[in-house]
């Protein structure tokens, strides 16, 4: 079977989208009797029938399911291997993505050790909720993560650990309360056991208004004000944050800030096991 060429698969995900050659014709800026052929040619090469068609609709049939699944994916594939590329092609520039307010403490520390060695790339720090999804995509060589986040596939190291506080309106009725359980506050409707996909601030406010309560790491206190309390939960584990990098992907100035990283980290009394956690 001949390879299937990447144009192939754009010309397909893109009717599989629209179901409707005209539309799709236009979306790839092309007429609509060139991208028929190139489907039914499409269809002929891989010896399955893609599309149902008639007179008034098309359709996918269970076999272009499963393919516009894959070819997704393959598409995606491609557009990260253009960006890591693209990437190593910049050796004098590192994309570390954060989620806003994780471990603000320490970050800052490893950027400034950095760039005190000599050719130190520069770091340019991305904000995202999806630090993982940025790191698989090849938008970002290195990223800061929660331990509760999925990171197979990656190199981690761990960084620090911080004891789980309660984020509560200062109106709540634990709010006074020296320490808190999981129990205590999974009997608040407002409770969710996940921080929300939001930056600190945004959790932070909405817990102020009383929308919600939440366990994150106790390095945000110091950025709490009056707008809400901090109250130790007692039987949550420690909210981790990890330094993750793709496996197997080279870059010397990715591994020379892994390596300022681990040498902060493992340094004796250097106050950076409280770095400020919301990943």
């Amino acid at each position: 079977m001949d390879r299937v060429e990447t144009r192939e698969l754009s010309y397909f995900v893109t009717l599989a989208e629209e179901l409707h050659f005209g539309r799709a014709a236009d979306r790839l800026g092309m007429a609509q009797p060139p991208l028929s052929r190139a489907i039914s040619r499409l269809e002929r090469r891989i010896g399955v029938q893609l599309f149902d068609r008639s007179t008034r609709a098309v359709t996918l049939t269970p076999a272009g399911q499963v393919f516009l699944t894959e070819s997704r994916k393959a598409l995606a594939a491609v557009d990260t291997a253009v960006r890591r590329a693209q990437r190593a092609g910049h050796v004098d520039r590192l994309i570390l993505a954060t989620r806003p307010g994780t471990a603000s403490g320490l970050l800052p520390a490893m950027i400034r050790e950095y760039r005190k060695q000599p050719g130190a790339a520069e770091v340019k720090v991305v904000f995202t909720t999806d630090q993982i999804g940025a790191l698989r995509t090849g938008a970002a060589d290195i990223g800061l993560a929660c331990g509760t986040t999925d990171t197979e596939g990656f190199e981690t190291i761990l960084l620090a650990e911080e004891k789980s506080v309660a984020l509560l309106p200062p109106h709540h009725r634990l709010a006074g309360q020296a320490a808190v359980t999981l129990e205590d506050l999974a009997r608040d409707p407002e409770f969710v056991h996940q921080p929300p996909l939001e930056t600190l601030d945004h959790i932070v406010e909405s817990v102020a208004l009383g929308r919600i309560t939440v366990v994150v790491g106790e390095g945000v206190t110091n950025r709490l004000g009056h707008t809400a309390v901090a109250v130790p939960v007692i039987d949550s584990p420690p909210i981790s944050v990890l330094l993750a990098w793709p496996r197997g992907i080279p870059f010397e100035a990715r591994n020379a800030f892994v390596k300022t990283a681990q040498k902060l980290v493992t340094a004796p009394r250097n106050g950076l096991g409280h770095a400020a956690v919301n990943g």
